[in-house]
């Protein structure tokens, strides 16, 4: 679980002209929605988000701090203005704490597999999986080592460990990463 804060205040204007006057003042306008789909309108510093906003990965869970009060949250979206480089507008979901939430995580391959250096060449087949797990449990990243992958070999699905707290609902035997003979 991620230990970064982030600091948000409620706000209480609406509207273009009040967003205007928010990104001016260097905030965006954003909204944190519950599992009960109640939603809360917020202002984040500009600065401060977009340092959280291109350090982390959809599964990272952040401390959202809205005016003194805690919460477990994820980035759900965020609008970008690519012309200008900025963020005009943020969703931050908050989970119940014990709501299982179903995630696509991004596997990263670490090593060169033992058939390539045997002349084998190196597929990689898929690299995201579909997980289940409650907010505080959901892994950031997952690095897998396919160090030991000889020719006409695969890394599974099966073949991960990513703990008893996460369910992985991706079919086992897809392959992530395969090495073929040389022809």
């Amino acid at each position: 679980m991620s230990k970064i804060t982030l600091n948000a205040k409620t706000r209480t204007t609406t509207g273009k002209a009040a967003a205007k006057r928010l990104r001016k003042a260097g905030s965006i306008p954003a909204v944190m929605y519950n599992h009960k789909g109640e939603a809360a309108m917020l202002e984040v510093n500009e600065v401060e988000f977009n340092k959280v906003w291109r350090t982390i990965t959809p599964t990272t869970s952040i401390n959202l701090v809205v005016d003194g009060k805690e919460y477990l949250a994820l980035i759900k979206d965020a609008e970008y203005n690519i012309r200008t480089d900025s963020v005009l507008h943020a969703d931050f979901f908050v989970p119940a704490a014990d709501e299982k939430l179903v995630m696509n995580l991004r596997i990263h391959f670490s090593g060169t597999p033992a058939g390539v250096l045997k002349g084998g060449f190196k597929k990689e087949r898929n690299n995201k999986i579909k997980i289940k797990a409650v907010i505080g449990d959901l892994p950031e990243t997952y690095v897998a080592d396919i160090s030991k992958i000889n020719v006409s070999e695969a890394l599974r699905v099966k073949d991960l460990n990513l703990g008893d707290k996460v369910e992985v609902l991706t079919d086992a035997e897809l392959p992530l990463v395969t090495v073929a003979p040389a022809r």
